[in-house]
């Protein structure tokens, strides 16, 4: 191995090591509370070198957000995948949402928190916050589609989804999960 390589490794460690940090005390106490020195001392990276990854915070928030998405996604799809049955597939979403807002550390949706704090404000950030949020459509846009059922019931679902994050988010509870579930078994069987 040569040098640019383990100097490339190294960097790729640290650069999670401040990712790691970040999405803690981003997702725990909001972007806006937490400063650089914060990520520097939660992470044991340097300012210095924290700058030279993340130029700027908005950027460290930004690549947070890229990263927390596919983390997320693929926990989502890996729990979905568990089932076979095209309707089952599509409820195991909301089942899944009830398993993600029973986490100690559950705090509502980052990228809807995000949102709120930085939208207006920062286009990187809320360019992060659309993707995901549009990846997610898709997502359920393709399990409706594999059901054999019409594309609008997809976007039903994901309003369904959107709006228990942000009831649980508001009251730490897995009860919106069960009442969009409830809901979205509504929908399927009036599409039968």
């Amino acid at each position: 191995m040569d040098s640019t390589t383990t100097r490339g490794q190294a960097l790729a460690l640290v650069r999670e090591q401040a990712l790691d940090a970040a999405e803690r005390l981003f997702y725990g106490r909001g972007i806006q509370a937490v400063g650089m020195d914060d990520i520097r001392g939660a992470s044991g990276v340097s300012l210095k070198r924290l700058y030279q990854l993340f130029p700027a915070k908005e950027q460290l928030v930004e690549a947070y957000l890229e990263r927390r998405d596919a983390q997320w996604r693929a926990r989502l799809a890996e729990h979905v995948d568990g089932q076979r049955e095209p309707e089952r597939r599509i409820l195991a979403v909301f089942d899944w949402l009830g398993l993600w807002f029973a986490e100690p550390d559950f705090r509502g949706c980052a990228w809807i928190n995000s949102y709120g704090e930085l939208g207006a404000t920062s286009e990187r950030v809320a360019a992060q916050v659309r993707a995901h949020k549009a990846a997610f459509r898709a997502y359920l846009a393709g399990l409706v589609s594999t059901a054999g059922l019409p594309p609008a019931l997809g976007d039903h679902l994901f309003l369904l989804a959107e709006g228990a994050m942000v009831t649980a988010g508001i009251t730490q509870s897995t009860e919106p999960a069960e009442q969009a579930r409830a809901a979205a078994r509504l929908l399927l069987d009036a599409e039968r």
